[in-house]
């Protein structure tokens, strides 16, 4: 079933208003008619299945015939840091790190970054990525819609990144520990947190310095290791993603 995501102020009672480009696909692209039905998302956790009931030239309309609160997020709110990459590799980043519930990623730039943030380009790309989430959001079955934020600097993402309650810091350098024993030290210390809050900083293809660990550190990030072998910086968070879910959702 097509899903959507609207704003709560675009439910009034049991009539949901769809607009922009959401109602032009489902009248020009999806060729829908009055009657078939779609799943609306309010983007606080709670999912209506909706029947069309007009077609107008800026809106389509439909009717609640049902609602419940979703299930499909993890017990816990999840933001990516994540160094500027190069070339496109940030766009399937954003995709796969949405798919693997994260709620938010913050591109940043790093000593060893060979991209850069460009004046004057940052908000129409800003635009673009959050294009990017959207689309895996609807089709991975999301029920809150994932942002990307403009892309801060390494200290700004630093400073975000210290406020979560488990602030991950992917390094591959000495004093790290392991990935699994962190979140299981972790969640035994959390244990009653009904939503905890997580970081997971990532570096471009050239990892991080040494100074900027002493950072991470000094910040109260927690350096770990993700195993014996090197990932590519594409791979680093949808690992750590992947392995937040097994111990948290799965285990």
């Amino acid at each position: 079933m097509p899903r959507f995501f609207v704003r709560r102020e675009q439910i009034d009672g049991d009539t949901v208003t769809i607009l922009g480009d959401d109602a032009h696909h489902i009248s020009r692209s999806l060729r829908m008619a009055v009657g078939e039905t779609v799943t609306v998302c309010d983007m606080q956790k709670y999912e209506y299945t909706c029947e069309l009931t007009a077609f107008l030239p800026d809106h389509v309309e439909a009717r609640i015939l049902s609602s419940r609160q979703s299930d499909t997020e993890p017990p816990y709110e999840v933001t990516v840091f994540q160094a500027l990459p190069k070339g496109d590799k940030l766009d399937s980043i954003i995709q796969k790190a949405v798919e693997c519930g994260a709620s938010r990623i913050v591109p940043f730039e790093s000593e060893r970054c060979v991209v850069r943030a460009k004046e004057g380009a940052e908000e129409k790309k800003t635009e673009r990525r959050n294009r990017i989430a959207l689309e895996a959001a609807k089709q991975s079955g999301r029920s809150i819609l994932p942002t990307v934020l403009p892309t801060v600097s390494f200290s700004e993402a630093l400073e975000l990144a210290s406020r979560a309650d488990i602030p991950l810091f992917c390094y591959e350098g000495d004093g790290t520990d392991p990935l699994p024993a962190t979140l299981r030290d972790i969640r035994k210390r959390l244990d009653g947190k009904t939503l905890p809050t997580v970081s997971v900083t990532v570096g471009s293809e050239g990892g991080f310095s040494v100074k900027e660990a002493e950072a991470a550190r000094a910040a109260g990030l927690y350096p770990v290791g993700l195993g014996k072998r090197i990932l590519r910086t594409e791979t680093a968070a949808s690992f750590v993603l992947a392995c937040l879910v097994y111990e948290f959702e799965l285990s």
